[in-house]
Parts: C-alpha cells; structure tokens; sequence
C-alpha cells in the first residue's frame, strides 16, 4: 500500500506531539511548584501564629550592640515580653562606649551630636530589620499574588526567595526546616530611603525546650555609615 501522507506531515505531527508533551509537562510541573509554595506560605502563616502565642508565656533578655567600622558605641540590655501581640522592651542597663582624656566643650559637642546621628541611624535599621523578622501574612500573600516568591528546595533547607517583599527592588530569602517547616535563618538585601543606603540583614532562629520557635540573633549592617546593630535574645522564662 502507498504511503498517502508525505514525510515532512509526519516529521511536522511528530514535533507537534512532542512540544505538546512538553507544554502539558511544564503546566504540570508549574502545578505541583504552585500547590508545594502554597503548603510552605500556609505552614509558615500557621507556625508563627502558634509561635507568637507561646512567646507570650515568656519573659526574655535582648542584648542591643551598636558599632561603627568594628568598634563599639553602645550596649543596651532590655527585658521584654508580649503586650497585645507586640514585643515590649523595658531597658536595664546602657553602657556607651567612654572617651579617654580632657576634653574641650566644642570636642564633647561634636561627640554627643556623631553619637546621636549612629544612634538614631541604629535604630532607623534595627526597626527595619524587625519588618523581615516577622514574617507578614499579608505581605507574602501579595508577594505570591504577583509572581514574585520562588521555591528552592534543598536536603537541610526549603527556601522561600521573595523579590520586592517590604520595598521595591529587596530580596529576602526565609529558611525552612522541611521536617518542621519552622523558620532557621532569614536573608534580606533591602535599604532605608534610598537603595544607595543598602543594609543587610542576617536572623538566625532557635527552639526553646517547648518546641517555640524564635529570633535568637539579627545582625543589621548599615553599609553606608558602615554601622552594625547586633541584637541577642538570651533567658527565656516562662512568666
């Protein structure tokens, strides 16, 4: 029997079948990343819901340090605890850092006015830094409402990256353990008014005996004034 169809039809339905395949493998694929983003944003909602009402069995220690190019300035102790939700600090103790020898009026003034601009700056980034601390279910439903979260899926980690989370133009990246699906670590490349003022911002996270999850370090870097708020949260007890 003659072959009624020419070559180049065949050799066309076959890559026709083929892309199809391959369109239907991609939807597929793109189905199952959506639906595995969806289980990690409900389960981080979820676990820090849970986890903020623990803490607000507890008391704790926050340990605030600020310094410019390496050296210290300041060193705050607050004692805090959950009041409506919200973490509220009660300081302890403030050591600033002691300048040696006599000093004129107009040297002290300029000391006091540099000391007040890196404390002000401080806690411009320290307050920053808790915006991506605490993760916002309206935010990172946004952020997944506009294409912009992806999933990366690793042995010890899962990761959430997410573009434009708190300002245009920053990226953050929350580690989850995949067993508990709790926080480990939060990234963050974001800025203060102007992305020329970049700052970093490195959360570290810890259980307690209760299985709480919580921030056990932040490390915020103002790169401009080259200036670092390391704050350590230490003495959990139940109240």
């Amino acid at each position: 029997m003659l072959n009624r169809f020419p070559k180049s039809c065949k050799a066309e339905s076959v890559y026709l079948l083929g892309l199809a395949t391959l369109v239907l493998l991609f939807i597929a694929g793109a189905l199952a990343q959506n639906q595995q983003l969806e289980e990690k944003l409900m389960a981080l909602k979820q676990n820090r819901a849970i986890n903020k009402q623990k803490l607000a069995q507890y008391t704790w220690t926050e340990t605030e340090n600020i310094a410019v190019k390496g050296e210290t300035k300041d060193t705050k102790v607050y004692q805090v605890q959950m009041v409506n939700g919200q973490p509220q600090k009660t300081e302890v103790s403030n050591e600033k850092a002691q300048h040696g020898g006599r000093e004129g009026r107009l040297r002290k003034r300029i000391i006091e006015k540099k000391t007040e601009e890196y404390q002000q700056y401080g806690q411009q980034i320290s307050s920053l830094a808790k915006q991506y601390t605490e993760p916002d279910p309206d935010r990172l439903m946004q952020a997944k409402q506009a294409g912009n979260i992806s999933l990366q899926p690793g042995d010890a980690t899962v990761a959430l990256i997410i573009r434009n989370y708190v300002k245009p133009g920053d990226s953050v990246t929350f580690a989850l353990n995949p067993q508990s699906r709790q926080l480990q670590n939060i990234r963050v490349q974001s800025y203060l008014n102007d992305p020329s003022d970049a700052v970093t911002i490195s959360a570290e996270f810890a259980r307690l005996p209760d299985g709480t999850n919580h921030v056990a370090s932040t490390l915020t870097n103002g790169i401009r004034k080259q200036l670092t708020v390391n704050d350590v949260n230490s003495n959990y007890q139940i109240r």
